[in-house]
C-alpha cells in the first residue's frame, strides 16, 4: 500500500479510525431516527452497495441510484441502477418506498439549480428521508482531509490536489486535478435549511465542532 494510501487510512478508513468511528456513531443515530429499519424499503441516492453490506443496520430492501457502476452481484435484499437522480424523469418512474438515504452526495451534484431537483426528488420518492453532508466552515476538508481546503482558491485546490498526500486517489494531471475539485460544493447551515425547510436539521459534531448536517424527516424523535 502507497504510504500516503496508508496514512489517509489511519485518519478516514481503517478500521479504529476516526472515520470509521464517526461512522459508526452516524449509523447508530441513524438507527434512533428510523428505528423500524429493518421493515422499511430505502432508495439510496449516490450510495454504494459495500457501504450497506458494512452498515450495522439493515433496511428490509435498498435500492441504489448512482452514476458510477455497481457490482454485478449483489445480495438479494439490495438492487441498483445507474441514473441521474436530477433527471426528473428518472425519479417520475420510482415509487413506494418508505425512506430516501443519502450520505455526501448533495454537494457533488453541480451547483444549486441541480441541487433543487436533486431535493425535489428526494421530495418526490419517500415520505421520510435522511440526507447528510459535509458541512462547509468545519476546519477539515473531508474530501481530502486538509485543513482549510475548501476556502482556497480554486486554482490554488486544483494545484494541492496533485501534491496532497491524503488524498483518495491523485489527479494525474492538471485537468483531472480541476475536475476533483470543481465537482465539489460544501453547503451551509443557511443554505441546508433553505433546500429542506420541512426537516429537522440536525448536526453531527467533532470536538464540539458541527462536521457534517443532516436534513431528516422522521415519525420518531431522533
Amino acid at each position: 500500500m502507497p504510504r500516503s494510501r496508508a496514512l489517509r487510512n489511519r485518519f478516514v478508513d481503517a478500521p479504529g479510525s476516526l472515520g470509521e468511528r464517526l461512522r459508526i456513531a452516524r449509523w447508530e443515530r441513524f438507527r434512533r431516527c428510523f428505528p423500524g429499519i429493518e421493515n422499511m424499503s430505502v432508495v439510496d441516492l449516490g450510495g454504494t452497495a459495500e457501504m450497506w453490506l458494512r452498515a450495522p443496520v439493515r433496511a428490509k430492501h435498498v435500492h441504489l441510484i448512482n452514476l458510477e457502476e455497481h457490482p454485478a452481484e449483489l445480495p438479494d435484499w439490495i438492487s441498483a441502477e445507474n441514473a441521474d437522480v436530477t433527471d426528473p424523469a428518472v425519479a417520475a418512474e420510482l415509487s413506494g418506498y418508505d425512506l430516501v438515504f443519502s450520505n455526501s452526495t448533495i454537494e457533488h451534484v453541480g451547483g444549486h439549480s441541480q441541487r433543487r431537483k436533486f431535493v425535489a426528488a428526494v421530495e418526490q420518492l419517500a415520505p421520510l428521508h435522511w440526507v447528510q453532508t459535509p458541512y462547509r466552515y468545519f476546519p477539515v476538508e473531508p474530501h481530502f482531509v486538509a485543513p482549510g481546503f475548501q476556502f482556497l482558491p480554486l486554482a490554488a485546490r486544483a494545484r494541492l490536489v496533485r501534491h496532497w498526500p491524503l488524498v483518495h486517489s491523485r489527479p494525474d494531471s492538471p485537468e483531472s486535478a480541476m475536475n476533483a475539485v470543481i465537482n465539489i460544493e460544501l453547503l451551509t447551515r443557511a443554505e441546508m435549511r433553505y433546500l429542506f425547510p420541512r426537516s429537522v436539521l440536525l448536526s453531527e459534531r467533532v470536538l464540539g465542532a458541527p462536521k457534517s448536517l443532516i436534513a431528516v424527516r422522521t415519525e420518531s424523535a431522533c
